[in-house]
Parts: structure tokens; sequence; C-alpha cells
């Protein structure tokens, strides 16, 4: 079974099964700890409607000296509900907890983001079908599926 057949599996119906949570717990710490710098974050939401924390760690792109979060599962993954339920003020960690606000980018100006993503983010290129070194005219196409947020200062 290839890597990315076994990572797929570990998101089986577009959510994190028992190894993904695991795999989760431990990147997140890493993440936390700043160790990776900006490249891995933590990302901390909380559920609208439970108050449940969600603790997760992202890979950030970085297009034009400005940094993004990229939803890997698409439209449906928990963070992103959680985010704009937030309407985009979350935390984030990458050695010191800062509060920050995530604005979620327009269609048109994805692709380029996307692509850069799955660059540098191994693990997410099983989700998103297009190979990262495609043109960039060529993530276009799935664009409007997979949520980009740009990482700013709290408003």
């Amino acid at each position: 079974m290839s890597f990315d057949d076994r990572h797929r599996q570990m998101y089986s119906g577009g959510r994190p099964g028992r190894a993904a949570l695991r795999s989760n717990r431990f990147m997140g710490r890493l993440a936390a700890s700043g160790l990776l710098g900006w490249w891995l974050i933590r990302l901390d939401t909380v559920n609208p409607k439970s108050g449940t924390p969600l603790r997760l760690p992202l890979v950030t792109a970085r297009v034009d000296r400005r940094r993004y979060v990229v939803s890997m599962l698409g439209q449906g993954a928990r963070w992103v509900r959680n985010v704009r339920a937030a309407d985009g003020r979350v935390s984030i960690r990458a050695g010191m907890s800062r509060a920050v606000q995530l604005t979620e980018v327009d269609v048109g100006r994805r692709p380029a983001i996307i692509k850069n993503y799955l660059q540098r983010a191994p693990g997410a290129r099983p989700h998103i079908p297009v190979d990262k070194d495609a043109p960039v005219a060529e993530f276009a196409a799935i664009a409007a599926d997979y949520p980009v947020f740009e990482i700013g200062r709290v408003r």
C-alpha cells in the first residue's frame, strides 16, 4: 500500500480515523513547540455548539510574503466550520500562542496558494486531485472546493 493510499485511509469519509488522531496529537505538540517555525502551526478552535476545543496541526502556505492555511479535506472539515462560526477569530500556536484573524480568500486567488500548499504539505497530496507540479491553471478547477484562509492580525 502506498503512502497516498495509507493517508487517504486515515481520513476515510473525510474524517480523521484513530491513526490520524494519534498523528495529529503528536504533530500538534510539535507544531505548538515552535521547533518548525511557521511552516507548521497548531490551530486552536472551539466548536460553537458544544464548546469542545479542537486543536490540530496545519502546514502553512506562503505566497507573496503572506501566510495561509488550506483545508485538505475541503468544505466539510470541522476546523473550517469552527473558523467560520468564530468569524475567523482563532488562536494559533508556533512557539507561543497568538490570537489571529483568519480571512477566507476569494476563489480566484486560491489556485496559486493551493499549489504552494501542496508543495509544502506531502500529507495533503492524496486529498487534493491535482499534482503538486501541475500548472497553476489546473488548480482553478478545484479551488472552490478547498477553503483557504489568510492568517492576519486580530481586528
